[in-house]
């Protein structure tokens, strides 16, 4: 995903010299391509992110369309403040991008741990938030936030990750999510690098009888209420499942859909971190399964969901 994401970013800079590039002191192998190309549309902010963020806001209020860089919870927790009231409160046009959602950083332990951070940036009024499963929704997500005037957070994996689309996403819009697999009774929703886990759960799902469907969630905030409302009126289960706390992210928001529509058919279960701090430290894949999201147990669970 890092790698899609400065190459649409190299590729829009070309088109549109209102378009700024700053990081926090990391990422330089990675952002090569942009500084070298648009040396003066980069900044290195150096090692202060929250100075980072309020430089962004007032390049953004002058004109510019700013993408602000960093790995984990830094661009995030760290500088929460200076996101709420110098960028979403002026609707400046910030982007904030952090790398490495998640457990990606998982051996590096819970400072680098980025659990909590959908639910803090989806809190803050005006904010768009986006979690791409893969390198073609990175693509489409950096294309659409160009676009999109106002503040959002762009939540990318480290890299790796599993493909999704084959070729480019036709008709991408912020707010709607992207149907993999027709199914009946169960629908499986997910969102950002957990993909892989859910893909892996749809296959054991199938090989137990069940036919799922399955849908990637690009953009967490808006949510796609229209589709969500039409699952939960046509199947008999949604299963939410994110990297990120259990608490205040996806599954949240998905919820918050829910529990409006009257007589709805389908039951909800929401799978995510637990609530607790994982002090286990060791790589994303380890992490997952400690946290009960790996395609074993989410295939269990709903198992276990239908069978009461």
């Amino acid at each position: 995903m890092r790698d899609a994401f400065v190459r649409a970013l190299v590729e829009l800079a070309r088109k549109d010299k209102r378009i700024e590039l700053i990081t926090g002191d990391l990422g330089f192998g990675v952002l090569k391509p942009f500084w070298e190309e648009f040396p003066d549309q980069f900044t290195n902010a150096g090692i202060a992110e929250q100075n980072m963020v309020s430089v962004a806001a007032g390049m953004a209020l002058e004109g510019k369309t700013v993408f602000v860089y960093s790995i984990g919870n830094f661009p995030t927790l760290r500088c929460l403040e200076q996101i709420r009231n110098d960028c979403a409160y002026h609707n400046a046009n910030v982007k904030i991008v952090c790398v490495g959602g998640g457990f990606a950083y998982g051996s590096l332990g819970v400072s680098h741990h980025a659990t909590e951070d959908i639910a803090c940036l989806r809190a803050i009024p005006n904010m768009t938030v986006m979690a791409p499963g893969d390198a073609m929704e990175a693509d489409a997500c950096v294309r659409a936030l160009v676009a999109h005037p106002g503040p959002a957070y762009l939540r990318l994996g480290r890299g790796g990750e599993k493909r999704i689309h084959e070729t480019t996403i036709e008709n991408f819009t912020v707010g709607k999510a992207l149907r993999i697999h027709e199914g009946e009774r169960v629908a499986l929703f997910s969102t950002g690098a957990i993909y892989e886990e859910v893909a892996g759960a749809y296959e054991a799902l199938k090989k137990q009888g069940l036919s799922p469907a399955l849908y990637t969630f690009p953009t967490i905030k808006p949510i796609d209420r229209a589709l969500i409302e039409n699952v939960a009126q046509n199947f008999e289960l949604v299963l939410t499942c994110e990297g990120h706390n259990v608490l205040g992210g996806f599954g949240s928001a998905v919820s918050e859909v829910l529990v409006a529509i009257d007589n709805r058919k389908a039951k909800g279960l929401l799978l995510g971190v637990h609530d607790r701090f994982t002090e286990t430290a060791g790589d994303r894949e380890f992490l997952r399964i400690q946290e009960e999201i790996d395609s074993q147990n989410i295939a269990l669970k709903v198992l276990e969901k239908l069978r009461g």
